[in-house]
């Protein structure tokens, strides 16, 4: 390489006019214009510079060589900077001059390329091509931009928690499996035939065992691997801020990731997040159907069981006479204008993907309840109205059911109602912390207590009690943190009292010889002076989707995997020589291809 860089291609400005300088990178767009005049705009990752040859001034060699230029080409130029005769392009930040082209070097002529980085031709190439060249892919300015975001949130993370007092500490990927919660993805070991290690679904027990270890407060940005169906915001492979800490309550743990959030939103998009409030697991569900509440819209939900009873409505009645039954209703301020037959069908086909039987509605009017369920609503038509605090043209959505079918489908149509009508204002950001869950949920098919975050979530001080009396009420010490709808974090005081930790196991069915074989060493741990503790873990790639404003996880991870669980570029997973799993021990069933 002769022409060595003095500048990025984003970096020079009008204060550079003047200045010889020498760019490298990719050639974006070319332009023969035939006036002996050639323009090219070329592009590193910090932006765009137009190129001027000007034909009649350069040495007959470079002529040669820019009239051979193709897109993509990877090129060094010298030129001088000059200010832009025709104007400034505010299209570019480097729009007020372009480099005036003395000497060009092509370092590298590319193929015809399969696919271009451009912007506006992302969205018409299926995703399935881009990923499989994901190394042109990441050249489009979008990518470059995400993979800065990640960049700097990471490195506000270590500075952040590094002046917090937090040591970043490296945990093993090759561990015990644990089987609990998702499928583990398992390696076989060579040296011992028949024993196999797993990939961590987090370093949940390295953690704690760090902070009976005396570390104080441990930090790592770390990747995780569960063996799940992969979604829009979830991959097998992923990465979690992860955080624990000594001799602390939840308050604690709050305050700081608290302020934690609120320096990310200020350093990368200078957004003052303001004071984060905070929701009881119990509220949060009766007034918005779900744990992960959207606070940027109204639509709460309402219990009406009380009314509903006084109506001759048997699909109401029917719901309330089950065990736990409830009807919830919603009012949509405006939904006569705003929604149409067709809409309302809609939502009462969706509720049934979540197990109701249907979303019935009704009109309010400046003539009273009109169509739907209005023949129904009479014995309670003026309390219904005081109730809801109904106005002339609202809409009425109800669900009537056992309580978490009812109040988590309702949840589930506010948020889709919302969409609908376009009632959510992207431009806000909403935190909110949800605290106070239950310890435990029920189980009715396996007949058994499940965990609401994992089995070394400690119950709160005050209701110790209720582990032996009344584990279907006792409130856990969990927490998390809710931004837009999306759970961001998720975390917990964590038990540090070996006799609580095997009653918490004896609830959840788990037995001593199950607990020993599967945390033994956590559970040994706790009995040589364990210091009581709690932490929390950010997802890092869906704090990274909310700063760029995306929905796809598979935008913020470099070279991320499918819906389908494939690397499209390596080409992973594939298959291995038989040699392999003989040294292994393994054998394969499949037959050879």
């Amino acid at each position: 390489m002769k022409l060595k860089r003095t500048h990025m291609c984003g970096k020079l400005r009008a204060t550079d006019d003047g200045q010889t300088a020498i760019l490298a990178g990719w050639v974006n767009t070319y332009r023969d214009q035939g006036k002996g005049l050639i323009f090219v705009d070329l592009r590193d990752r910090s932006g765009m510079t137009q190129i001027v040859f000007d034909l009649e001034d350069v040495a007959e060699e470079v002529v040669t060589l820019a009239k051979a230029l193709r897109r993509e080409d990877v090129v060094a130029i010298k030129g001088l900077v000059r200010m832009r005769e025709a104007g400034a392009n505010p299209k570019l930040t480097t729009g007020e001059i372009e480099l005036a082209a003395v000497e060009l070097e092509i370092l590298n002529k590319t193929e015809n390329p399969p696919i271009l980085p451009d912007e506006h031709d992302a969205e018409k190439i299926a995703e399935e091509k881009r990923l499989a060249y994901r190394y042109i892919d990441l050249r489009r300015p979008r990518m470059q931009e995400i993979l800065t975001t990640r960049h700097k949130l990471t490195r506000l993370t270590r500075d952040y928690f590094g002046d917090e007092g937090f040591l970043e500490v490296e945990t093993p990927f090759l561990i015990k499996t644990t089987p609990e919660g998702a499928r583990d993805f398992i390696v076989p070991s060579r040296l011992y035939p028949g024993q196999w290690y797993a990939l961590p679904q987090s370093p949940q027990i390295f953690k704690q065992i760090l902070m009976v270890g005396g570390c104080d407060r441990y930090m790592q940005i770390v990747k995780c691997f569960r063996d799940e169906d992969p979604r829009a915001d979830r991959q097998a492979e992923f990465t979690q801020i992860d955080l624990e800490m000594s001799f602390v309550d939840r308050d604690d743990v709050i305050d700081v990731m608290g302020r934690f959030v609120t320096k990310v939103w200020k350093d990368i998009l200078d957004v003052e997040i303001g004071e984060i409030k905070t929701i009881s697991w119990h509220d949060a569900m009766e007034r918005y159907g779900i744990d992960r509440p959207d606070l940027r819209f109204g639509l709460e939900l309402e219990d009406i069981s009380d009314l509903a009873a006084k109506m001759d409505f048997k699909v109401f009645t029917g719901a309330l006479e089950k065990d736990k039954g409830v009807v919830k209703a919603m009012r949509i301020p405006g939904g006569v204008e705003k929604m149409t037959r067709k809409m309302t069908d809609a939502c009462s086909e969706f509720v049934k993907t979540f197990k109701a039987g249907g979303a019935p509605s009704v009109k309010y009017t400046g003539n009273g309840f009109e169509t739907g369920i209005a023949k129904f609503i009479g014995p309670i038509a003026d309390e219904l109205k005081t109730r809801l605090g109904l106005e002339p043209g609202d809409l009425v959505f109800f669900t009537a059911d056992t309580w978490n079918i009812a109040t988590k489908a309702m949840g589930e149509l506010r948020n889709k109602i919302a969409r609908d009508l376009d009632l959510i204002d992207p431009s806000l950001w909403n935190f909110v912390w949800v605290i106070d869950f239950p310890m435990f949920e029920y189980d009715e098919e396996g007949s058994r207590w499940n965990a609401l975050h994992h089995p070394f979530t400690s119950p709160m001080p005050d209701q110790m009690e209720k582990l032996a009396t009344d584990p279907g009420g006792c409130i856990s010490a969990g927490y998390d943190l809710v931004c837009n709808g999306s759970e961001i974090a998720g975390g917990s005081i964590r038990i540090h009292d070996q006799n609580v930790q095997r009653k918490a196991f004896e609830l959840l069915g788990i037995t001593p010889e199950d607990a020993e074989m599967k945390f033994g060493f956590l559970l040994k741990a706790l009995r040589f002076g364990a210091p009581p503790m709690g932490g929390i873990a950010f997802g890092l790639d869906r704090l990274c989707m909310l700063l760029v404003g995306t929905e796809n996880i598979r935008d913020v991870i470099a070279f991320p995997k499918t819906q389908t669980g494939q690397d499209l570029m390596s080409e992973a997973p594939g298959p291995v020589d038989l040699t392999q799993l003989e040294e292994l021990h393994v054998r394969s069933h499949l037959p050879e291809s």
